[in-house]
């Protein structure tokens, strides 16, 4: 175990032996290949007589190893993202609990540790496994059922979150890409197309995910266990969940299941009715799939500008940011 893993294990056991109320040991700590930016980190608490808990810790890098120029998204800090997902899961979204939180001051970076679902989250299995094919014939309607309860949560008692008008989450990926000043006549045409179009963004403003999609839920055999991966949640149009999970690059290859690569947009709206949420127009939907796809293309080149600068070394960042080329090409069908 590096030095690393032992200050973490030390700083893990220390939190769950408060929180629990007794002595603790930590097992199997193992960091899990996920995240460009996060750590996450699955681990078992072992009690004096062998009982155990299976958790999962999400943190921040530690400083000396943070990129201080994010800029890809309005990144939200661990503990605002525990937060949200607690009262995700007091609104009858299927969450992970949240058990207790880490803060950099205490335990080197902040943090906060959830219990451990099991069940698959890697999205080429989830569309292709034969185990998952009975949970495919309703996943589309089990999400648009999650995203309407996401987009009911009272916005009263959430922590403080970033808000964006239609035009505001357009000018900042606008302005993203005009930073990096990389030409890509694809992406200016999905602008002007965007910018022509922007009445039919819609006027609903309510609490949304951001990055709801396949890849960012765990499923079981029998479908939708959890919703993961808060941290560019915001207030915004409601609509572009829906269309977030349908992009080209979120179907894993299945380009013939537009919703994640396993279902239809017609199941994931009835879902999404069923739900609570208001009849959806289509019409809005692809307005917000076609800025999904763009958005995207902007993320991956973001990544690129971070990696040749070597600000965000590793295989990860430059293998997303070859995706541009291939978002491009989707934005071009969309828009056709």
């Amino acid at each position: 175990m590096s030095q690393n893993e032992q200050d973490l294990a030390r700083h893990l056991r220390t939190a769950a032996t408060a929180h629990f109320g007794q002595e603790l040991r930590i097992d199997g700590l193992t960091r899990i290949t996920a995240g460009a930016s996060r750590e996450v980190w699955a681990f078992d608490t072992v009690d004096d007589v062998g009982r155990r808990r299976a958790l999962v810790l999400k943190r921040d890098p530690p400083a000396d190893s943070r990129d201080a120029g994010d800029d890809i998204s309005h990144a939200l800090d661990r503990a605002t993202e525990g937060q949200l997902m607690r009262h995700a899961r007091d609104g009858g979204v299927p969450e992970p609990e949240v058990v207790f939180f880490l803060t950099e001051a205490e335990h080197g970076a902040a943090g906060f540790v959830m219990m451990r679902i099991e069940g698959e989250t890697l999205g080429r299995r989830i569309v292709r496994d034969d185990a998952f094919a009975a949970a495919r014939e309703h996943l589309a309607f089990q999400c648009g059922e999650a995203i309407a309860r996401i987009h009911a949560i009272d916005p009263a008692p959430l922590p403080p979150l970033p808000s964006l008008s239609p035009h505001e989450h357009l000018l900042h990926y606008r302005d993203t890409l005009d930073r990096i000043g990389e030409p890509r006549p694809g992406f200016e045409y999905g602008f002007r197309w965007l910018e022509e179009r922007i009445d039919m963004a819609g006027s609903r403003h309510t609490l949304v995910h951001g990055d709801f999609r396949n890849g960012n839920i765990i499923v079981g055999p029998e479908g939708l266990r959890a919703v993961l991966d808060w941290e560019i949640a915001h207030y915004g149009d409601p609509m572009c969940d829906l269309a977030w999970i349908s992009i080209p690059s979120w179907r894993f290859g299945r380009f013939d299941r537009p919703v994640g690569g396993f279902g239809e947009r017609e199941s994931l709206f009835e879902g999404y009715e069923a739900g609570g949420g208001p009849p959806v127009d289509p019409g809005q939907v692809h307005f917000w799939e076609v800025f999904g796809t763009l958005r995207w293309g902007v993320m991956c080149m973001s990544f690129g500008e971070r990696y040749f600068s070597g600000r965000m070394p590793g295989i990860e960042p430059a293998a997303i940011a070859r995706r541009a080329a291939e978002t491009e090409y989707d934005l071009l069908q969309l828009v056709d």
